[in-house]
């Protein structure tokens, strides 16, 4: 069924409860990422970042911090809510927040953007202006979902493919990657070998594409064009769930695996 850039890789602390199934896997997935490749084989000793999953909303997105350790100074990928979480985080870790970073526009992504953004008086960059319908409509979707009435906001910068984003001496790059939505952006470390995809594709699933002017088409494209030509030695975040590779996904991902997507061109 679908579901809807670092030396370091770690989860926030959080007491997870029974419901927290998928919190847990990607905690655990995330560990052995801790484990087994500390640092990426194309990681610029001078440059390393770390990147902290804290699951927020009651979806369990995974939001995610970034910090530059030459600089100290972070982005926020994907503030959905819990904005008390995410704000304990970047306290804990003494960090400067510099940036947030979206993805696209739906709820559990971009939520808790404004006010993150008002409390340190920092911009949003992101997603792709496709997506500014969603923006527009959060306060209905929060209503829809019984989430918190959202403050609403209005991105400093909009993305295109082919842009990057920068936070520190961090710099990374931008596909836009149509279907889930079609705003939705990708947010690609070169030097990390690390990728934040927010619902573009899952580990072992892809984004839905039943939402207002979702395409699928558009997704595999996306997915097939975008993302796999960047290798399969490529770790991604996604929106939901367990961290994977590129390469795990082109192998047995049953949307997106070569032998299928060879079987529906056929």
């Amino acid at each position: 069924m679908r579901t809807g850039l670092s030396r370091v890789l770690h989860s926030a602390p959080r007491a997870h409860h029974a419901t927290n199934g998928t919190a847990l896997r990607a905690t655990t997935r995330v560990a052995e990422y801790n484990r087994q490749k500390l640092r990426p084989p194309n990681c610029v000793p001078d440059n390393p970042m770390n990147v902290t999953l804290i699951p927020v909303t009651p979806f369990q997105q995974n939001c995610t911090l970034l910090v530059c350790d030459a600089t100290k100074r972070a982005a926020v990928v994907d503030p959905g809510g819990d904005i008390d979480r995410i704000v304990g985080e970047i306290e804990r870790q003494g960090v400067t927040l510099e940036k947030i970073f979206l993805t696209h526009g739906h709820l559990d992504h971009c939520g808790g953007s404004g006010a993150l953004a008002a409390k340190y008086d920092v911009p949003i960059e992101g997603p792709h202006p496709d997506d500014a319908f969603w923006i527009d409509q959060l306060e209905a979707q929060s209503a829809r979902f019984g989430f918190p009435e959202p403050e609403p906001f209005t991105p400093d910068r909009w993305l295109g493919d082919g842009d990057t984003v920068t936070f520190g001496d961090v710099t990374l790059d931008v596909f836009h990657c149509p279907g889930h939505t079609p705003g939705h952006v990708v947010f690609f470390s070169k030097d990390e070998r690390l990728a934040s995809v927010g619902d573009v594709l899952f580990a072992g699933s892809i984004g839905r594409t039943d939402f207002p002017r979702g395409n699928h088409a558009d997704l595999i494209a996306s997915i097939r064009d975008k993302l796999w030509p960047l290798g399969d030695d490529v770790t991604f975040i996604p929106g939901h769930g367990p961290v994977s590779t590129f390469g795990q996904e082109r192998q047995t991902n049953p949307y997106v695996a070569d032998a299928v997507l060879a079987r529906s061109a056929s």
